[in-house]
């Protein structure tokens, strides 16, 4: 008679790890990587984000939504390179899901980017604008 181990949670063990397995991406398990780490892609297109909403909400309109859109384009490329366990939160969906969605938003935002107006002249600090 075979009884099927059990997890901690009562669910069933599939005994992939006792292979040496990551079962979510059915490879061998590399090393153990500290989890801060999985997460510095994320950081670092959020950085870029960032950095290109406050370029916008200085009046730059070409410049913030093209930085914008090179944080995307690196999201996308580190999604579709980097190994499953290694892109922490830029990990929605299936992998070619992600990748997809990512340069589909950039590619949208290049093209914003051509076409607005640049203002000249007529630019307003946020700080100006935040004191009226």
């Amino acid at each position: 008679m075979h009884t099927a181990r059990r997890s901690d949670t009562g669910a069933p063990d599939t005994g992939a790890g006792a292979r040496g397995q990551d079962p979510g991406d059915g490879g061998p398990a590399g090393p153990r990587v500290p989890d801060w780490i999985t997460q510095i892609p994320y950081l670092l297109v959020l950085l870029g984000v960032g950095t290109g909403l406050i370029i916008v909400a200085m009046a730059h309109f070409r410049r913030g939504p093209a930085l914008v859109a090179a944080a995307l384009f690196l999201g996308a490329g580190l999604r579709a390179l980097l190994p499953e366990r290694m892109v922490g939160m830029l990990a929605v969906r299936k992998r070619w899901v992600d990748v997809a969605t990512l340069v589909a938003l950039a590619v949208g935002l290049v093209v914003f980017a051509l076409v607005a107006p640049q203002m000249y002249g007529a630019s307003v600090p946020l700080w100006e604008f935040l004191n009226e």
